[in-house]
């Protein structure tokens, strides 16, 4: 059974547009090529870090809200660690009741877009 995960990467500030898009296209490719479905995706920008990391004091924050099965989430990291691009990543299993929060906080942003 495939469960709900939501996954957050940083990307080092000092990659230009097209390499951001680059990085954010391979993992998107990663997750469906290996079985996952993508519910949602959310593009932060550049982002103040909390605190300084690899002496970078910003970075790209880009978030993908995933259905996969729970093996994928080990290789899913595993990329992340291979891929010099990134600098902090975090995966979580979602349960219902954040997957119905996340859906209303959608639900809500969408209302307010129109």
């Amino acid at each position: 059974m495939l469960k709900q995960y939501e996954t957050v990467f940083i990307a080092t500030p000092v990659l230009s547009e097209v390499q951001i898009k680059e990085a954010v296209k391979k993992f998107r490719d990663f997750i469906t090529d290996n079985q996952g479905e993508i519910v949602y995706e959310e593009d932060w920008g550049l982002r103040k870090l909390a605190y300084p990391i690899q002496k970078k004091t910003t970075g790209f924050y880009h978030l993908i809200e995933f259905k996969a099965d729970p093996s994928l989430i080990a290789k899913l990291e595993i990329q992340y660690r291979r891929d010099e691009r990134i600098i902090r990543f975090l995966t979580f299993a979602m349960d219902k009741h954040s997957v119905a929060y996340a859906e209303k906080k959608r639900a809500n942003k969408a209302e307010t877009k129109n």
